[in-house]
C-alpha cells in the first residue's frame, strides 16, 4: 500500500513543501529512507518505530520505502518524524485517512511518542497556507508561533496517538488562536531609559538622528563615558515593528531556535550584542548547513559591536557587503541561501588602546605607533559605510551629580515614529527601502535635493576633507533624516552642516 503525507523542509528562512511517500511491499522487512535525507532524517526510522510501538500502534513488517520528494532538496533535522510515523501507521493499518490530503505536519518524536518542539514552525505554517492546505499540525510548543498566520487552522498536539486519532476523527483538537492586535498592543516596561543618562546631549541627538533614519552609528570616547550605556538604550526608542517586519524577524528567530512557548512571536525589535571573540560564521552566518548569523538574527533591529577594534579584522570586513545590500548570501557545498540583514549597526570604541588619546584631563600612555596600530584595526572602507561618527566625551561631575531628569525614551521615540511615518509614505512604492539609510542613487536624486547654499557647503566639505563618494551619499541621507525630524519638506543648509559634522569627527580623531 502507498500513502502520502505532507510536510516541509527549511531552506534559508523559507520552508519548501515536502511530500512524504510511504510504501510497503514484498521484500526483506527493513525500512529505507530516500530523497536526500541528512543523518538526523536517516536515524528517524529508529526513533519512529520505537515511538509507534510505545504509542500502541504497529508499523509495516514488509519492505518499507520512504521517499521524501522533491529528491533534489536536502532534508535536515528531526521534524520529519511525525509525518513519517503517520505514514507508516496508515500503511500498516491499510486505512484511508482523507484528512491527510488537507493537512501539513511536522514534529520531532520522543521514544514514548510525545512530540517535541521543532525549528521553523512559522515558515512551515506560511508554506502550508501558500500550498492551500486547510490545517497544519505541530507540537504544542510550536502552535502559538504558527497561529499568527491567518487563513489556516493550526493544531497543537501532545503526542503521536493524539495526532492519528485527530486525523481519523476519533478525537477533537481545538485550533490555536492568536490575536495579532493583542500581541502588538502589549509593550513591557523597559528596564532602562534615556532619562537615566546624565549629560551627553550631543551624543543623544546623534543617536536620535541615527534611529530616525536607520543609519549606522559609531561612538568614540574614553572608558566610562557611557558609550555602552547609551547603546543599550537605543532599543527603547526604536519605532514599533509592523506585522510584516515582525513575521520576517520571527522566521529568523524560529529557524535559529530562539523562540519558546512563552515568547513565540517577536513584536519588539531585536538587540544583539555579540562578544568580540565571535567568528566570521557566527557573525555573518554559514557553517556546513547554512544558518543565520548574528547580523541576520538582528534583522529589523540593532546589532551592537562593543569594543569594535577588538573584533578580528577579517570578521569586521565581512560586514561590508551586508551593510550595503541589507542581506547576506552564503554559498556552501550544501547550497546557496540568502538571509535578510537589514540592521542598524551601532559600534563603540576607544580612541586608542589605553582609551585616553585626546582626553584633556587624562594622559594617553600609548606611543604614536600604538595609536596608529589600534586605529588601523578598522579599515577605511568599513568606516565609510558607517553613516554617523560621534565623539562621546567624559561626563563632567556637575552633570553626574545633577538631579535634573533628562528627556525620556518615550518622548524621543515619539519624534522618531513621526519621522519614520514620513519615510514610510515617501517609500510606499519601494518595498526594498523602508528608511532613509536604504535609499538608492535614484531616490537620493529625487528626495535629497539641495539649494545653492547647501550644495556649496557640501562641495567645500568634500574637497577640504577629501571625503569619498560613499561619504557624499551618507551626508545626503543623514541630512534628509534631520530634515524629517524637523518636519521640513526640503533640506536646509543647517541640516547639511549637522550631517557633515557627523562625518568629519572621524577625520579629526584619525589625524
Amino acid at each position: 500500500m502507498l500513502t502520502r503525507v505532507f510536510s516541509a523542509a527549511i531552506q534559508g528562512v523559507e520552508a519548501i513543501a515536502v511530500e512524504i511517500e510511504v510504501n510497503a511491499g514484498p521484500g526483506d522487512p527493513k525500512i529505507i529512507v530516500v530523497g536526500l535525507p541528512d543523518t538526523a532524517v536517516k536515524e528517524s526510522k529508529d526513533r519512529v518505530t520505537t515511538a509507534i510501538a510505545n504509542s500502541g500502534f504497529r508499523w509495516p513488517r514488509e519492505r518499507t520505502t520512504i521517499n521524501l520528494a522533491p529528491a533534489d532538496i536536502k532534508k535536515e533535522g528531526p521534524s520529519f518524524d511525525l509525518p513519517i510515523a503517520i505514514g507508516m501507521i496508515t500503511v500498516a493499518l491499510g486505512a484511508e485517512v482523507p484528512r491527510l490530503e488537507r493537512c501539513l505536519m511536522a514534529g520531532e518524536l520522543a521514544l514514548n511518542g510525545e512530540l517535541r518542539s521543532i525549528k521553523g514552525a512559522l515558515p512551515i505554517a506560511l508554506e502550508a497556507r501558500r500550498r492551500r492546505k486547510k490545517a497544519v499540525i505541530l507540537p504544542k510548543a510550536n502552535a502559538r508561533e504558527a497561529a499568527v498566520v491567518e487563513g489556516i487552522e493550526v493544531y497543537g498536539a501532545a503526542n503521536l496517538r493524539e495526532v492519528f486519532e485527530f486525523l481519523t476523527q476519533k478525537q477533537t483538537l481545538e485550533p490555536v488562536r492568536e490575536d495579532i492586535e493583542t500581541l502588538f498592543a502589549y509593550r513591557g516596561t523597559d528596564e532602562v531609559d534615556f532619562a537615566e543618562v546624565k549629560g551627553q546631549h550631543l551624543v543623544k541627538r546623534a543617536i536620535e538622528v541615527a534611529v530616525a533614519g536607520n543609519h549606522a552609528l559609531l561612538l568614540i570616547g574614553p572608558p566610562g563615558s557611557g558609550k555602552s550605556m547609551l547603546s543599550k538604550r537605543i532599543a527603547t526608542i526604536m519605532p514599533p515593528m509592523t506585522l510584516e517586519e515582525a513575521i520576517e524577524t520571527t522566521k529568523i528567530h524560529s529557524i535559529s531556535g530562539l523562540l519558546d512557548s512563552e515568547h513565540a512571536f517577536c513584536t519588539s525589535r531585536p538587540f544583539r550584542a555579540p562578544h568580540h571573540t565571535i567568528s566570521d560564521v557566527g557573525l555573518i552566518g554559514g557553517s556546513t548547513n547554512p544558518s543565520p548569523g548574528e547580523i541576520s538574527v538582528a534583522h529589523n533591529g540593532v546589532l551592537f559591536l562593543d569594543e569594535l577594534p577588538e573584533f578580528k579584522r577579517s570578521t569586521l570586513e565581512v560586514l561590508r557587503q551586508p551593510l550595503e545590500d541589507r542581506k547576506v548570501t552564503v554559498s556552501r557545498a550544501a547550497g546557496t541561501v540568502t538571509f535578510p540583514a537589514n540592521v542598524m549597526l551601532v559600534a563603540a570604541m576607544n580612541p586608542c588602546a589605553c582609551g585616553y588619546f585626546g582626553d584633556p584631563k587624562r594622559e594617553c600612555r600609548c606611543s604614536p605607533k600604538q595609536v596608529e596600530n589600534y586605529r588601523n584595526r578598522i579599515s577605511g572602507p568599513l568606516l565609510d559605510r558607517i553613516d554617523i561618527h560621534v565623539e562621546a566625551p567624559a561626563v563632567e561631575y556637575k552633570e553626574l551629580s545633577s538631579s535634573e531628569r533628562a528627556e525620556s525614551s518615550a518622548a524621543i521615540r515619539e519624534r522618531i515614529v513621526q519621522a519614520r511615518e514620513v519615510q514610510r509614505k515617501r517609500f510606499a512604492g519601494s518595498p526594498k527601502c523602508r528608511a532613509n539609510a536604504g535609499m538608492s542613487s535614484t531616490q537620493l536624486k529625487t528626495h535629497c535635493k539641495l539649494n545653492a547654499e547647501g550644495q556649496e557647503l557640501l562641495r567645500h566639505a568634500i574637497e577640504e576633507l577629501q571625503l569619498s563618494a560613499r561619504a557624499y551619499d551618507r551626508i545626503l541621507k543623514v541630512s534628509r533624516t534631520i530634515a524629517d525630524l524637523a518636519g521640513n519638506e526640503s533640506i536646509q543648509p543647517a541640516q547639511v552642516m549637522e550631517a557633515i559634522q557627523y562625518r568629519t569627527l572621524d577625520r579629526n580623531l584619525w589625524q
